[in-house]
């Protein structure tokens, strides 16, 4: 047996070290798609001083270790690679507080985002971090990841909403910063470098969100319109028009709403045909849903807004949303997806869309595809089904989509990390002076890179 388990099992025992057919199938692999890994052991840790305990063995022996959450990434980051030890925080799950008065909830790493969200709102106040995947994400992995969502356009990324951090560091030491309060200028704000670097500087064992006002009467709309000029028109108007601003306001282009109305089977709120439908949320307060209705009357009148349906109970709410999240039974009805996460500048978006349909049928012959995203944040989400998955088909496509991204002055990254899928892109978005920068602070803290090798850099 390796020498560095030999020692985590002697030193943290049994319950928190598993090997060989003890490790279960689910720490095998995360949700980007790769062949399984087996662990070459699971840590278990039920507390962050036995992740410190783990950590500092692993870097004696030179151990190199995956970090673990939900297992729902879609770069490659939780995946194991061959020889690796996976520290899974699954056990580490509990909110320690939630603090009315200060507007912060403290949570350890590995409580899934739903059990914070419902812990905010039996507060009565939210959590500004929201994603599809709130059932099984773990707030560490959304905070290493700088996770964003359906609400960053009014709550920010991630990062927007951390207040402090625990973090234990490659060779175990703890650094703690569990601060509550939005000014806090006492040096340098070290926990901002962990959020984002998708656990290659340390691993995040608690964390300290800020927490906001609930809105009132949120209005929800499906809204159809021409193009994506139209659609920004259309957000820019409701920034100014609508007393609370906006929550969400996600596109989802024809070749979307085509699937999600006929394979998936969502029911067709607007008449499919038009080119770009929008799914909207508004907070109007005390001005009530006249204020959003005069809004799309007035959209409606301009001609920016073609055809309009607003939900009037929850019932119909989630029916729309089930439009927008219909992407998530593509794996029932589809071809395997290749799946893009790119920003684009606003100013750009027609562009990427029209060379997106120009181009995308010409890459791999009858491919599936689909564009739709959070929009007013940048964000694109691209998926790509080709009839035979072919690791010729992926590198063709990824190639159109990377180089397009980069062309237009974009991100090959939007929300969900570079992981190991996108690492030998992302000399595209960052310069070489930036990836010196990055390996510096890498080798700083990590200086025997064993946390999370072959990711990000």
């Amino acid at each position: 047996m390796n020498a560095a388990v030999q020692e985590l099992l002697a030193t943290l025992g049994p319950d928190l070290v598993k090997v060989g057919d003890d490790i279960p199938q689910r720490n095998w692999a995360d949700q980007v798609g790769l062949e399984p890994q087996r662990p070459l052991a699971l840590l278990l840790p039920r507390s962050t001083d036995d992740v410190s305990k783990a950590l500092a063995i692993c870097h004696r022996h030179r151990q190199p270790v995956v970090t673990q959450g939900g297992m729902t990434g879609l770069a490659g980051g939780a995946h194991p690679g061959e020889g690796e030890v996976a520290l899974s925080l699954e056990r580490m799950n509990g909110i320690e507080e939630v603090d009315a008065a200060s507007g912060t909830l403290t949570a350890l790493a590995g409580t899934p985002l739903y059990l914070i969200q419902r812990a905010a709102e039996e507060a009565g106040l939210m959590c500004g971090i929201d994603l599809g995947a709130r059932g099984s994400c773990t707030i560490g992995g959304n905070v290493s990841t700088n996770a964003g969502g359906n609400q960053v356009l009014r709550y920010g990324m991630a990062r927007k909403n951390v207040l402090g951090l625990e973090v234990v560091l490659s060779d175990g030491r703890v650094v703690r910063s569990l601060n509550k309060m939005m000014k806090n200028n006492a040096g340098y704000d070290w926990t901002q470098m962990f959020i984002g670097s998708e656990g290659t500087l340390g691993v995040v064992t608690r964390v300290v969100l800020s927490l906001h006002a609930r809105p009132r009467n949120i209005q929800t709309a499906v809204l159809a319109v021409k193009d994506v000029s139209d659609a920004i028109k259309v957000l820019r108007a409701a920034e100014k028009a609508l007393p609370g601003g906006l929550l969400v306001f996600e596109a989802m282009w024809s070749e979307f709403y085509g699937i999600a109305t006929t394979t998936i089977g969502v029911p067709a709120p607007i008449e499919r045909g038009h080119d770009l439908y929008l799914l909207v949320e508004a907070p109007t307060g005390d001005a009530g849903p006249e204020a959003f209705e005069n809004f799309l009357g007035e959209m409606y009148e301009a001609g920016l807004v073609r055809d309009a349906v607003v939900a009037k109970s929850r019932a119909e709410r989630d029916k729309l949303w089930a439009l927008r999240e219909s992407v998530y039974e593509y794996g029932k009805h589809l071809p395997k997806q290749i799946g893009f996460d790119v920003s684009i500048p606003l100013n750009r978006m027609p562009e990427a869309v029209a060379a997106l349909r120009r181009d995308m049928p010409n890459a791999v012959d009858g491919v599936i595809w689909v564009v739709f995203g959070h929009v007013a944040d940048s964000n694109l989400h691209i998926n790509a089904m080709p009839p035979r998955y072919t690791p010729e088909a992926k590198l063709k496509i990824e190639k159109l989509v990377y180089d397009l991204t980069a062309s237009l002055g974009g991100s090959v990254s939007a929300e969900h990390g570079i992981g190991r899928m996108k690492k030998p892109y992302l000399s595209m978005t960052r310069t070489g002076p930036e990836l010196a920068l990055m390996a510096t602070v890498k080798q700083a803290l990590d200086p025997l890179g064993i946390l999370n090798p072959g990711r990000v850099l």
